[in-house]
């Protein structure tokens, strides 16, 4: 039996959390975005907002990054509190179902327009797949994100490579 994904906030938190396919897809309403195409049309989903989730967990007013972080392949990104927490989305499901890694799953974070939050710590390269921990932090955490455009380059193409090895698309 497969194991269920779980998205660990941790860190500068009051009541640090998991929370699971399940967990998210109860948010009420109002924190959820329905359909994520509506922010980013290169985007399907279904998502609960950032803030929300900062919120239930209690983030702490000493709190200025998020540092997101797919384990699977090591990747990581630290963002300023201020800039995303209002904007950003993780994306939880597709057609009612859990992503697949295919989609970036287990879930991913999606900062519709980054470059709307007017900071040089925001790119694309901040809106993070395969995401399973989201950490607060007082100061900038690890941050893998590729600094010039070969390294970018180099990080879709294993990405890519490594879904499809792992999905069995070639």
């Amino acid at each position: 039996m497969k194991e269920e994904a779980v998205l660990r906030l941790g860190g500068e938190f009051e009541r640090p959390i998991d929370l699971t396919f399940e967990d998210l897809s109860r948010f009420p309403p109002e924190d959820q975005v329905f359909d994520v195409s509506r922010l980013d049309a290169r985007r399907q989903g279904r998502g609960v907002r950032l803030e929300a989730l900062l919120r239930h967990a209690c983030l702490r007013p000493t709190a200025r990054y998020l540092t997101v972080r797919a384990t699977r392949d090591g990747f990581a990104a630290s963002v300023p509190v201020d800039a995303v927490a209002k904007h950003a989305v993780i994306v939880y499901a597709q057609d009612e179902r859990p992503l697949t890694p295919e989609q970036g799953g287990p879930f991913r974070l999606l900062i519709p327009d980054a470059a709307a939050c007017r900071t040089r710590e925001i790119d694309e390269c901040a809106n993070v797949k395969f995401v399973d921990h989201i950490e607060a932090r007082s100061e900038p955490g690890p941050d893998t994100r590729p600094q010039t455009p070969a390294e970018h380059a180099a990080l879709h193409e294993r990405t890519a490579h490594d879904t499809n090895a792992e999905t069995g698309n070639r």
